[in-house]
């Protein structure tokens, strides 16, 4: 598996998502890798994002597959253009379309490990299928739809 994230190399006008973004010191810092021809990424939730005692709010798994999904994206782009890393800022991806089924209730104070396997690619969209699991249990499936980056957002890298 890499050691390098490809959120890491995201611009830093480019870096303040709140689920991703190196940026964002109150963010989740969701950091994702190749694994072979999968990706993953995984976080522990902290006790702020708890549901009820003992379970984490869905919402941070949601938002766990969507940055996992547009980092995946831009990991894929870099690779089919010949590199591992994607630190052109033209691969910056933002979500066009999330879904998320929730199979289980997903237990606070674990690691929680996203999987993504890139399903399509093309020259402006990359779809993703992502597996949430804990304790080597699936608590939820995504399906990520990332598009390039707007131009009019690119802009503010400089």
């Amino acid at each position: 598996m890499s050691d390098d994230a490809f959120q890491d190399h995201y611009p830093e006008a480019l870096a303040h998502c709140y689920g991703c973004g190196r940026m964002n010191d109150a963010g989740l810092h969701v950091r994702s890798r190749w694994d072979g021809d999968e990706t993953v990424a995984t976080i522990t939730p902290g006790e702020q994002y708890m549901a009820t005692p003992g379970y984490v709010y869905g919402g941070l798994v949601a938002s766990l597959i969507d940055c996992h999904g547009t980092g995946s994206a831009a990991g894929a782009m870099a690779r089919r253009l010949g590199s591992e890393i994607p630190d052109d800022p033209r691969l910056r991806f933002v979500t066009a379309s999330l879904h998320v089924d929730f199979l289980a209730p997903t237990p606070m104070g674990v690691p929680l490990t996203a999987r993504g396997r890139i399903d399509e690619i093309t020259d402006k969209k990359v779809v993703t299928a992502i597996t949430v699991t804990a304790e080597g249990q699936r608590v939820a499936i995504g399906r990520v739809v990332a598009v390039r980056m707007p131009a009019t957002f690119q802009g503010a890298a400089g």
